[in-house]
């Protein structure tokens, strides 16, 4: 009996070891667990509430129309000024024609006033000749009629010759009278020309500026990628009636990329600009980035909320509130980071 319970016992002990063994291995990994954890505490402020980020804009249609052609298909890689839409350019095209033929007519207006102009400043030399031999004409009538008020009174010609000198010189009055009012008129017209020529020059200046305007309206009908990049889902087919303003597909800038890292309020003190950063991506397991803090919010996330949290209202639970940091990559090999990635992010605390 005493054998047998010694055998028994003897069976037992392996099973115990492996036990044992199994229990020590377990605390030495945990033992190792908590020491790298508390040593990296000690060294770093780190968080996994954090995302890659980039710039993600509608590309949106500043012109009305029907689309005739579609040039990109769903996530396809574009470069900045690539043609991406095009639309039914017909009536825009028109306008533009309209508006070409606006602008010449008012260069034609103002060209015709300018010959007026000519002719009239050509005018007032013809009447400044004019006066001049009126104003000769007038001085001789006028040597004339005192010489014969001279005679008459000696009796040496008739009333009758007298009558006819007088009236020469009556003609010759008029004569002088009406050249220097042909060209008084002559200078209102040339200032009332000139006036409207004004006119006609804001009239051509507002209808080029229609033109133009037309002409832009015809440039929106091709629509481009406003800068290099991936886009996203394609939501609109050829043939489809847009509106100005509507989106038609996104697109995601690929060149400008950085994190959103979520530190705890607690976190925080010790950060500022420039501070160096490691990050791992859960997407990239294994792979370390390097960059630096670029600037830390100025306030909570919770202030930026829709409905940001109200203290005063008598139900107050404190929670440890989260200061958004934006940590730009100092690698370049970023291909493989995309827009909403989970990031772990690791900021030494003594520098």
């Amino acid at each position: 009996m005493p054998q047998e319970q010694e055998k028994g016992k003897k069976k037992a002990h392996p099973g115990k070891i492996i036990t044992t063994l199994i229990a020590l291995a377990a605390l030495i990994a945990g033992i190792i667990y908590f020491t790298n954890y508390f040593l990296t505490a000690s060294k770093y402020e780190e968080t996994n509430d954090a995302q890659v980020e980039t710039y993600i804009n509608p590309v949106s249609a500043r012109a009305a129309g029907y689309i005739q052609k579609i040039l990109f298909e769903e996530n396809q890689l574009v470069r900045q000024g690539d043609t991406l839409v095009r639309l039914d350019d017909r009536e825009y095209r028109a306008r533009l024609e309209e508006a070409e033929a606006a602008v010449e007519d008012a260069k034609a207006q103002l060209i015709v006033l300018d010959r007026s102009v000519e002719s009239l400043v050509t005018g007032t030399t013809v009447n400044k000749d004019q006066i001049a031999a009126a104003k000769a004409r007038l001085w001789r009538t006028e040597q004339d009629i005192r010489r014969y008020e001279n005679l008459i009174k000696e009796e040496a010609v008739t009333r009758s010759e007298y009558d006819q000198v007088k009236a020469g010189y009556d003609v010759a009055t008029s004569e002088y009278s009406a050249s220097e009012n042909n060209l008084r008129t002559s200078y209102s017209k040339i200032i009332e020309l000139r006036s409207k020529r004004a006119l006609l020059l804001a009239d051509l200046k507002r209808k080029m500026a229609q033109m133009e305007f037309a002409r832009i309206n015809l440039d929106y009908t091709v629509i481009t990628a406003p800068y290099s990049g991936r886009l996203g889902k394609k939501v609109i087919q050829e043939g489809q009636q847009i509106q100005v303003g509507q989106p038609l597909v996104t697109i995601i800038n690929e060149k400008e990329k950085w994190v959103v890292a979520n530190f705890k309020e607690t976190q925080v003190a010790r950060m500022h600009d420039g501070q160096p950063a490691q990050m791992e991506l859960d997407a990239l397991p294994g792979k370390i980035f390097h960059g630096k803090i670029e600037s830390l919010s100025g306030a909570t996330g919770a202030k930026f909320s829709l409905l940001p949290p109200d203290n005063s209202t008598g139900n107050f639970v404190k929670i440890t509130q989260r200061v958004p940091v934006k940590i730009v990559f100092t690698d370049t090999a970023l291909g493989a980071v995309r827009a909403g990635m989970n990031v772990n992010v690791s900021i030494p605390k003594h520098q």
